[in-house]
């Protein structure tokens, strides 16, 4: 979280932010990791799903037809964080093509903008904005234009995270919970990266948020959850525990 914050800084009023990429394995927990540092900022987070079938256009308005045939346009996660100085957390950009992408390079560079063709408008990013991409090290990567891969930095590699990482990580995302919870579902994540199992620190929020409204005894209401989260498979790492 430390290097997307650092990325994000402002150092000077002539300095800019930077657009981190995170790299990783599918499950790492990159996705959660980003919203976690939005939330440290204590930003509004909004996600925008890259799929192949993303246009450009996509990433920014959706027109929509009201009654009357009056014609409105509805503003992406994108566009929204854009003006309200949000995160824009651009989700499995991997799969997203380079004609998407050429359409981003505005915003991506000193310029930090986007313009719509079919609105016929352009947007100036909010001074606060930030946006932070994460991309799967799989078989399902495009290979990034030249142009956006220097937009793009820095590059961040995500492995499943160490255990005061990922304790921070399950703080952030549930500050409401007991801190028993939080240690237990660490501890059992941990065992299972060291098994190589792709269990998740998003697999542990779910549990440890399930465990709490069991509201049983920590040991039961953890076990349980574990159990009816991941199945039976995952309880070999709860005996140890």
């Amino acid at each position: 979280m430390r290097q997307v914050l650092a990325a994000w800084m402002i150092v000077d009023p002539a300095d800019l932010p930077m657009n981190p990429r995170l790299l990783g394995k599918p499950g790492v927990g990159k996705t959660t990791l980003a919203y976690a540092a939005a939330r440290r900022l204590q930003r509004e987070a909004y996600i925008f799903q890259a799929t192949v079938d993303t246009r450009p256009e996509d990433l920014l308005v959706t027109p929509v037809i009201e009654g009357e045939g009056r014609l409105r346009y509805v503003a992406s996660p994108l566009v929204t964080a854009m003006i309200r100085g949000g995160v824009c957390i651009l989700d499995e950009g991997n799969r997203m093509s380079e004609k998407s992408w050429a359409s981003l390079a505005p915003l991506l560079d000193s310029r930090r903008y986007v313009e719509s063709i079919v609105a016929g408008i352009k947007i100036k990013a909010h001074a606060g904005f930030r946006i932070v991409a994460t991309m799967n090290d799989d078989a399902s990567t495009f290979d990034l234009p030249e142009y956006i891969h220097s937009r793009l930095q820095p590059q961040i590699f995500i492995d499943f995270p160490e255990r005061d990482e990922e304790l921070a990580i399950l703080r952030e995302n549930l500050p409401f919970s007991d801190e028993q919870i939080l240690s237990y579902v660490t501890d059992f994540l941990q065992l299972a990266h060291s098994a190589d199992e792709r269990y998740t620190v998003r697999d542990g929020i779910n549990i440890a948020r399930f465990a709490l409204k069991l509201g049983e005894p920590h040991g039961e209401s953890l076990r349980a959850s574990i159990l009816q989260t991941l199945g039976e498979e995952a309880m070999r790492y709860v005996a140890r525990i």
